[in-house]
């Protein structure tokens, strides 16, 4: 669910939720038989998440962990995992340090 700040305006968020966020890299044991390809049809790169209740190509930020950094949503994940957000990373020893974390994601831009 998406729940609204009422400490502070959120100018230029569309919403926030409160999500568990993980890391994934580009392996085929966390992906499928082609890890560097997102499901947008992307190349992997950084900034990129994977979120099956956001559109691909929304843009989100995660300011807790990466401040004003903006992220693209341009992969999926199993349907088990519908409600959490992927963050990329170019190492599985990455994206295991990162781990899992319960944080908010921004919603800045979303797309149709």
């Amino acid at each position: 669910t998406a729940l609204m700040s009422t400490r502070q305006p959120l100018i230029g968020i569309i919403k926030v939720y409160e999500t568990i966020v993980t890391g994934y890299s580009s392996s085929v044991d966390e992906t499928d038989s082609t890890p560097f390809i997102t499901a947008s049809g992307e190349w992997v790169r950084d900034g990129i998440v994977a979120a099956d209740f956001l559109p691909l190509g929304t843009k989100v930020k995660i300011p807790e962990m990466f401040g004003q950094k903006i992220f693209v949503v341009e992969d999926r994940m199993h349907s088990r995992n519908a409600d959490k957000v992927d963050i990329w990373f170019e190492s599985k020893d990455l994206a295991k340090q990162f781990g899992k974390r319960k944080l908010q994601v921004q919603v800045i831009e979303e797309t149709i």
